[in-house]
């Protein structure tokens, strides 16, 4: 059979083949960044519905919802050349569209990732992967993306959500796109050596710091949700948290950019030390606090995926059980006792900690690589050839990674309260306390659970005189509930 007779797909040597592709590099990269991209879309849609009150399930998850469809369109527009395009600063590349297929059908490049010597040899080459520009596009649109909803999880239960329609593609163009080519897309910090595998500062130290930034300018919940915040739903709340930790395969098991010895390495590592963390927070709790929390766990399984992130394919697994160890003290110990004797910590309220969980732990997970980094692991990743503290690296890779943990910190506060200052003047950044008395049904008009027949809401006025009027007789009062569609609900007389 000749070519001519087989379709296109299947021939030895089709048009959608070039010589360049390595498909299982393609099939590896697309699929993990689906599993990042699941991460947010549905795992902390679930999460965040989940884990706050019940009036605000809707709001919350809404905020994850909004911010992932933003982001990929502002990406796709100007935001994935100024991180991953042509240099146009030190720290910031040229604004550009990314949507004719010219440009994605062809081989993914990073331009600005190649560094050349004085007289125009090349020192450090070209970050080219084997497989289209779309393909590169979108993985790295998984990140922009769950970076700003982790951010969210700072100012849930009272952020104006008109405010945040604004702020997170501003904050993704102002803040984001800063990081993530200073530190991964050819930037100074990049070419300087500094490490930073997966997202340890560029996603984790960013969106805690600006989480809790953001939480300062908005201003506090009011103090009943304060003083009481629990979860309208735990089982769910472990559902997305489970969804996160499995899709954190992709976050860093995607990061060489190849399905490569690397890959299987950082998977490794990940998911050995978010194991060891959530059992050394547990532990602790359960020395402190008499049992263990639920929620606790979920935290300590948090701290250890970001702790691990920004060296996931360049340590040593046992380097990974001490890295989770860490994870799950240091944190710990941020938010249970230097929280409660912080004027600041105290003053500023963030709603789900997202400044221990990933401002805390991903500072410490930069700091520790560069001191764990192994020099064979990060020859077959890093561009210079970067290794740890303990591994020939000396001080000089550890003041590095304080330098750029430092950058990150100082630019995300800065953009981020010019951001909300700017919005401020025009939107209200926080919902007035007669709205947060209420929640979802005053953002949105929407409740998250109808629990009283098909959209219904409860009449208590209606339930209180019928109680009354057939008292000492379940039957009617179920009868009655179900002339009000209340079917299935169980009344404890």
């Amino acid at each position: 059979m000749d070519n001519a007779t087989i379709p296109i797909a299947y021939q030895s040597r089709p048009p959608s083949v070039p010589d360049w592709l390595n498909k299982g590099d393609n099939a590896w990269q697309l699929i993990a960044a689906t599993m990042v991209g699941m991460q947010s879309m549905p795992g902390l849609v679930v999460l965040y519905g989940s884990i706050v009150k019940k009036k605000w399930a809707v709001n919350s998850a809404f905020m994850a919802l909004y911010a992932f469809a933003s982001t990929l369109i502002v990406w796709v527009l100007v935001g994935y050349k100024m991180a991953f395009g042509d240099r146009l600063l030190p720290f910031w590349g040229k604004a550009g569209t990314a949507l004719s297929q010219s440009y994605l059908i062809h081989r993914a490049h990073l331009p600005a990732t190649a560094l050349h010597y004085k007289n125009g040899t090349i020192e450090t080459p070209m970050t080219e992967p084997f497989y289209p520009q779309a393909t590169l596009v979108f993985f790295e649109f998984v990140f922009a993306a769950i970076t700003i909803i982790l951010l969210a999880g700072s100012v849930l239960g009272r952020m104006n959500i008109k405010a945040w329609m604004v702020f997170a593609p501003l904050w993704l163009l102002l803040s984001y796109t800063i990081g993530a080519f200073s530190l991964w897309g050819g930037g100074f910090l990049y070419h300087w050596g500094v490490i930073d595998y997966s997202g340890g500062y560029v996603i984790h130290l960013a969106s805690g710091v600006s989480g809790f930034t953001a939480a300062y300018w908005v201003g506090p919940r009011l103090k009943s949700d304060r003083e009481r915040f629990s979860p309208n739903n735990i089982l769910l709340m472990l559902t997305g948290a489970g969804m996160l930790w499995l899709g954190w395969s992709g976050f860093n098991g995607g990061a060489p950019y190849a399905a490569n010895i690397t890959a299987g390495v950082a998977i490794l590592n990940t998911h050995v030390c978010a194991a060891t963390s959530l059992l050394v927070w547990t532990l602790l709790d359960v020395i402190f606090f008499s049992k263990p929390s639920v929620i606790g766990a979920v935290q300590g399984m948090m701290t250890g995926l970001v702790c691990i992130t920004p060296g996931a394919g360049l340590v040593h697994t046992w380097a990974a059980i001490v890295m989770g160890i860490f994870a799950g003290c240091v944190p710990w110990f941020t938010m249970m006792v230097l929280h409660k004797k912080s004027a600041l910590l105290q003053k500023v309220d963030d709603t789900l900690a997202v400044f221990h969980t990933h401002a805390v732990a991903g500072l410490l997970g930069g700091v520790l690589t560069g001191l764990l980094a192994v020099s064979e692991l990060s020859s077959f990743d890093l561009p210079v050839g970067e290794k740890g503290t303990f591994y020939g690296g000396g001080i000089s890779q550890l003041f590095k990674q304080i330098v750029g943990a430092l950058f990150i910190i100082g630019w995300n506060i800065f953009v981020t309260t010019v951001i909300l200052l700017a919005i401020g003047l025009f939107i209200p950044l926080r919902m007035p306390d007669e709205q947060l008395m209420i929640g979802d049904d005053a953002a949105h008009g929407e409740e998250a659970y109808a629990l009283w027949g098909d959209g219904d809401k409860f009449d208590a006025t209606r339930h209180e005189t019928m109680v009354s009027n057939t008292a000492g007789d379940e039957d009617n009062v179920q009868r009655q509930l179900n002339i009000m569609g209340a079917r299935g609900v169980t009344i404890q007389l």
